[in-house]
């Protein structure tokens, strides 16, 4: 196996993260070919993949000269529904995780002892900009099936010395109890999730500002960056919330960053790159684009230059010590969930910020058509005030077009625990 690079500590990874542009491309170069060094010979996805590579491979620009990755040549070529990247023998790998199947038919992705312990050492990014430590108690509020990032989390904790309490097999409202009784000063969990636990706990009488809980890590969907996800979720549980980004195909890439303004990719283990929406070509500074990344510490699963499918806008030059790429506004959408409504590129967490601004809305649901060659968006609401005249005023406002807002009655859209589905696409169907 590889040799992995020793346990960071927490001063190795501010030296990381303060990395000029010239050592960081060093750093990554350093380990993209000691990974192909191991993964060209016996990964045969990557063999036939990449015939023509020499190594050592001598500049970001000679990395950018190599085909693609998409998740359709990762899933359509495997067998038995596994990953068609693995570079070893069955018996090497210990951990079987699975791809929500939001997108697809679910995918299974296998770990090394050695890949998995690179996923509990990029975690500890996520950690330091959560501040927890020994003494914390974190409960991971999930069902702890096969999704990936409920027990890359969950080992995380464990490995920096939390106490960590599963909530799996249990409903909303003994996740809640649970909480308390164990003075639970962190929630791991969806955005959803994070207003689902309140909305039960408005139904029995409970105030989770009044619990132990002050961080509230959230991972699944885009709402951990949006503002007013973000600042419902903070105002009810009186905690900061800590936004975190990951694919079970890729591994754990993104964390908050300290102000709250988007997420950091952590480049000390993948390398980031930017294909203009517009222009297909590299994207320049702030510019809608969609992430492509390398992962650059886990040889049994290795992904070379993958499409994530992931909107963004990077910034190279943001305020502050940490010169990680930050994507203002983490991440926006996915490729294929934008929206042209007459000539207006429209993504749904945009949506949900506007109907996160009211606060007397529970739930919602979004549902895109096409008739013709025009995209149409209709959303259908749980609106307290059962007035959707002034939500579909602030859309037409906000996003220049106008939406059909429906009520619909309280109670009746779906919840969820893990990544929340509120946008309907019925434009191919």
């Amino acid at each position: 196996m590889i040799p992995r690079m020793k346990k960071t500590t927490f001063e190795q990874r501010r030296e990381l993260e303060r990395l000029d542009p010239e050592a960081l491309a060093r750093h990554q170069l350093d380990k993209l070919n000691a990974l192909l060094a191991k993964v060209l010979p016996q990964n045969r996805f990557y063999h036939d993949k990449l015939p023509e590579l020499r190594l050592p491979v001598e500049s970001m620009e000679q990395l950018a000269d190599l085909p693609f990755t998409f998740k359709d040549e990762l899933a359509g070529a495997a067998h038995d529904d596994l990953t068609a990247n693995l570079t070893y023998a069955i018996a090497d790998y210990v951990r079987f995780h699975r791809t929500s199947g939001t997108r697809g038919r679910p995918m299974i992705v296998l770990d090394t002892r050695d890949d998995w312990q690179w996923w509990i050492d990029t975690w500890q990014f996520v950690l330091d900009a959560a501040e927890l430590d020994v003494g914390d108690r974190g409960l991971f509020a999930f069902s702890y099936g096969p999704f990936i990032g409920f027990w890359s989390a969950h080992d995380a904790a464990t490995a920096r010395g939390l106490l960590a309490i599963p909530g799996g097999g249990l409903n909303t409202l003994a996740r809640l109890e649970l909480a308390k009784a164990c003075s639970v000063t962190a929630i791991f969990c969806t955005p959803s999730y994070a207003l689902r636990m309140c909305e039960v706990a408005a139904e029995n009488q409970i105030d989770p500002a009044t619990l132990a809980v002050r961080k509230v890590i959230v991972a699944g969907e885009p709402g951990g960056s949006v503002p007013a996800v973000r600042e419902r979720i903070e105002a009810a549980w009186n905690a900061r919330v800590i936004d975190h980004a990951g694919a079970s195909e890729v591994g754990p890439w993104g964390y908050s960053d300290a102000e709250g303004r988007g997420l950091h990719v952590v480049e000390s283990e993948f390398i980031a790159e930017f294909l203009s929406v517009e222009t297909g070509g590299p994207a320049g500074e702030q510019e809608l684009s969609e992430l492509v990344l390398t992962s650059l510490g886990r040889p049994g699963c290795p992904v070379i230059r993958y499409r994530t499918g992931d909107l963004v806008r990077p910034t190279w030059n943001a305020p502050g010590d940490n010169r990680f790429v930050l994507l203002e506004g983490g991440v926006l959408g996915r490729a294929d969930d934008m929206m042209v409504i007459r000539g207006v590129n429209i993504f749904p967490s945009s949506v949900e910020q506007i109907l996160r601004s009211f606060p007397e809305i529970v739930e919602y649901r979004m549902i895109a058509q096409r008739a013709g060659e025009m995209d149409s968006l209709a959303v259908e609401i749980e609106d307290r005030l059962e007035n959707p005249e002034r939500v579909a005023k602030e859309l037409r406002l906000r996003l220049t077009l106008k939406v059909d807002v429906q009520c619909v009655p309280l109670g009746s859209l779906p919840r969820f625990e893990g990544k929340g589905k509120r946008f309907v696409d019925e434009r191919n169907t």
